[in-house]
């Protein structure tokens, strides 16, 4: 199916592909992915940004006395789910939310990225991702409840005997595919029941579109097996938690600008001070890219998580790496975010810090090239290595911060992740877990 162009060609293969309803999707502030869904008889009006939803039901939005919001859909974004009921086919569009005089809004996950976007192309740059989504598919009980059970023992790039799991991550490769999506690779991850699919770079706009239906789909399709997916962080204790890696470069007059053939670690300067912009603003982040309580549990030492701030050329325990591959395929891989991230905040973020660091020249000191987990305190000290946020808590006092951040992500959503982020915390502290009544609940 060729990519529409504009409004007009975007009505014209809905009729062609016998779509009966089209699903405007959009994302709320956390990430969650919500929908308008309208009959065939509307879809002209729907693309011309006519569908008004009520804002103030959507969290982190707008108040009840100011609730009506428009959705933009953006023609490119057509896609066709392939599957097909007796109720007929169904599309999905991705849509920018506006304002009901049509302006953008503050609050719009999709603009924000847009707009840091185009802050780069006014410099001349073009930002590509490729984005690496783990997930964990488990079994349902007896009456459809998700469970933290599977079937699977396989490990690292297993060939195990075909289950359900396979077949499955096998069947969602298959649907991306076929819905116009770039799927580089996917493979069975370490821990049992871990999996992942790799997608090719593409524009930031674009690859955060992808990494959100592509949440969909991943757990459409796992029902469709009689499978739970999850892509919580860290389901299991003592396995490998979720991370949703980011591959990405800055290419100028069609050039990859992190490249210099004759520099050092063939790394230009440009690109250094891009890797610094992310290292500067990497705690301050963590609470867009690891937006969970869960996620931290995730960031400790021993299960291939970053834990420190710091970049490598090689290794794979400081926060960024440089891809083994030089000219065109020079790449940084941003190791921090997890997938329980709103993908849009999480690129507007760290393009937003690199392009900062590019800014000021910025520099992100020598590589550590050392197994950062086994070092001593007094070590990573000297290096001047630190510590990523040890908690959500921590990891809001670190965003809190950084006014940089805030500034880019506007006061609206900024405030918005602040005051829901603490309300979390503040319910997580408050609960008595199983783990402190299996501890102290006999012995005190």
């Amino acid at each position: 199916m060729a990519e529409p162009t504009d409004t007009q060609h975007a009505l014209e293969l809905a009729k062609q592909e016998r779509v009966r309803f089209l699903r405007l999707q959009f994302t709320d502030i956390q990430g969650s992915i919500k929908n308008v869904e309208v009959p065939e008889h509307q879809f002209k009006r729907a693309l011309d940004g006519q569908v008004v939803f009520d804002g103030s039901s959507i969290d982190g939005f707008f108040r009840v006395e100011e609730s009506d919001m428009l959705l933009m859909p953006d023609p490119a974004t057509f896609r066709v789910f392939p599957w097909e009921d007796r109720r007929g086919k169904v599309a999905r569009m991705i849509c920018d939310v506006r304002l009901p005089d049509g302006s953008s809004f503050a609050g719009c996950p999709r603009t924000v990225l847009k707009n840091v976007v185009q802050e780069a192309a006014q410099k001349g740059f073009k930002f590509l991702a490729g984005l690496e989504v783990e997930f964990f598919l488990f079994l349902r009980g007896a009456d459809g409840q998700a469970t933290r059970i599977t079937h699977d023992v396989g490990g690292y790039f297993d060939l195990a005997p075909v289950d359900r799991g396979e077949e499955a991550r096998r069947d969602m490769v298959s649907t991306l595919e076929r819905m116009g999506f770039q799927v580089e690779a996917a493979h069975h991850e370490v821990a049992p029941g871990q999996h992942e699919i790799d997608f090719k770079l593409e524009d930031a706009v674009a690859a955060a579109d992808t990494i959100s239906t592509c949440r969909f789909l991943v757990r459409k399709i796992a029902l469709d097996h009689g499978l739970h997916a999850t892509f919580m962080p860290k389901p299991l204790f003592g396995q490998n938690g979720l991370g949703m890696n980011v591959y990405q470069a800055l290419y100028k007059s069609g050039k990859n600008a992190f490249h210099d053939p004759k520099a050092k670690y063939r790394l230009s300067d440009l690109g250094l001070s891009y890797i610094a912009g992310l290292l500067e603003h990497a705690r301050g982040m963590a609470v867009i890219t690891n937006p969970l309580v869960n996620s931290y549990k995730r960031l400790v030492p021993n299960y291939e998580a970053p834990t420190h701030v710091a970049w490598s050329e090689m290794n794979r325990s400081p926060l960024i790496r440089l891809s083994s591959r030089r000219g065109e395929g020079t790449l940084c891989e941003f190791r921090l975010p997890d997938p329980a991230c709103n993908p849009y905040l999480c690129l507007a973020a760290i393009l937003r810090s690199g392009l900062e660091g590019i800014r000021v020249k910025s520099s992100p000191g020598a590589p550590v090239n050392k197994d950062i987990y086994t070092m001593s305190q007094r070590e990573r000290s000297r290096l001047r290595v630190q510590n990523l946020p040890g908690d959500l808590s921590e990891a809001i006092r670190a965003f809190e911060k950084d006014k940089f951040l805030q500034s880019a992500l506007g006061p609206h959503i900024s405030n918005h992740i602040v005051e829901a982020k603490r309300s979390e915390w503040q319910e997580y502290i408050g609960q008595v877990h199983p783990w402190e009544l299996e501890r102290y609940l006999a012995y005190y």
